[in-house]
């Protein structure tokens, strides 16, 4: 009886140090679908489970189709949303002040792998709330002057450069477009997310110390006046006058000098024009400050502050957000690491077009005044006003003065009220 009682304990204890063993922690993440599924699950595949494999964390991957955004608040608020989750930083200050989204200081601050002053400055400002850090940002883009090579060697024009202000650049402009009357100098989306850069190199802001918002400060108005106005003297065109839907789409038919795009366009021109001879230089400068403007793009990885694995779904951040994965994603043209210590990346070294008009996007995010793709809690709906006005100027309906005090009342009465 004795012997039986002993073998019974033993094999207890045996099955249920096998248990412990075979113990498994799922980690939930949500991302966006289409072609970032393939994207995280390569990355989850190659950086993250062989260095889970001994520590007992599995990692789901759980991807949002359509209304990404939508989708994660109701989550978040029902009580169902993954640990982790993309929080793009047009809409995340929205989603941290709500409280649903843990702050991440105290982590960093154990962490071997993430130093919050590796990361670029103007990513840690777009996640940060009352002096909080709630994202690891994933990658990043910010704005390039993208120029066609062929087009100025046949005017016989210097390169757009990084000396260039507004003003050398709207010359060399001209004289592409006097070669050839099918020769465009500029692709004008008419968004402040194009030319809000301008305006920010002026030292022109979204908004005030009071939070208010002045599209009649002459800061403004200089940018938008000049920007227009490359459309008033045939130096630019709408994408949408010539078939297309965005700059860089104009700027793929060869015909078009500038346009003004982030490194998202890369792996569009490979594909869809791949004879196109390109470089990449910084936003040209405002005449008025001798400074340039410019916008951070980028999503993070935030952590749910309902989540039960918050140590574990940490470490899967970790690996995400590592060295290695943004070498990955770089090397894959696909965007831009968000760490400094990746500043002097080999990579941007190669001598081909795609690796140095990266290495100008990685510059943009720190060259001049840049800021955050985000206006408080308004949204796009902000943006709205100005994009009418961008367009209803460059398409002859209206004078910049006119449809200025339109958008401003806009703004007042709808938008911010």
């Amino acid at each position: 009886m004795k012997k039986l009682t002993i073998l019974v304990l033993t094999v207890f204890l045996l099955v249920s140090a096998s248990s412990l063993a075979f113990a498994q922690t799922e980690v939930r993440i949500s991302g966006f679908g289409g072609i970032d599924q393939n994207i995280v699950e390569e990355l989850i595949a190659k950086f993250v489970k062989p260095e889970l494999e001994d520590e007992g964390i599995t990692v789901k991957y759980e991807p949002i189709a359509d209304n990404y955004q939508t989708v994660l608040l109701n989550s978040l608020s029902a009580g169902t949303a993954a640990d982790l989750f993309y929080m793009d930083i047009f809409w995340a200050q929205n989603v941290i002040s709500k409280g649903l989204v843990e702050p991440l200081d105290s982590y960093i601050k154990e962490s071997d792998m993430i130093a919050k002053d590796d990361i670029v400055d103007t990513l840690v400002e777009g996640f940060t709330y009352d002096g909080k850090l709630y994202g690891i940002p994933k990658d990043f883009n910010s704005l390039a002057l993208f120029y066609n090579k062929d087009l100025f060697d046949i005017a016989g024009v210097e390169y757009p450069n990084r000396d260039d202000t507004w003003k050398t650049l709207e010359e060399k402009l001209r004289k592409v477009t006097e070669v050839d009357e099918e020769f465009v100098g500029m692709a004008l989306q008419p968004e402040f997310a194009r030319m809000g850069a301008f305006a920010y190199a002026n030292r022109w802001d979204k908004f005030d110390a009071e939070g208010n918002t002045n599209l009649l400060d002459e800061r403004f108005k200089n940018a938008f006046s000049w920007y227009t106005g490359l459309k008033k003297k045939g130096l630019g065109t709408m994408p949408a006058d010539i078939g297309k839907g965005w700059g860089g789409g104009a700027f793929a038919t060869g015909k078009v000098a500038t346009c003004i795009e982030g490194a998202w366009i890369l792996g569009f021109l490979r594909d869809q024009a791949p004879n196109l001879q390109y470089g990449a230089t910084l936003l040209p400068k405002s005449p008025i400050t001798n400074e340039r403007g410019n916008f951070i793009f980028t999503v993070a990885w935030g952590m749910n502050k309902e989540s039960e694995n918050k140590e574990e779904a940490f470490r899967v951040l970790e690996l995400l957000t590592s060295k290695e994965a943004q070498q990955w994603v770089l090397e894959r043209g696909l965007a831009i690491p968000s760490r400094k210590s990746l500043a002097n990346n080999p990579y941007f070294e190669k001598d081909t077009a795609e690796a140095q008009a990266n290495k100008i996007v990685f510059e943009g995010a720190s060259a001049g005044i840049v800021k955050p793709y985000n206006f408080r809690d308004y949204g796009g709906a902000w943006m709205e006003p100005i994009n009418t006005a961008l367009n209803e100027v460059m398409s002859g309906q209206a004078t910049v003065e006119e449809t200025l005090q339109q958008a401003q009342e806009r703004l007042e009465q709808d938008i911010m009220e």
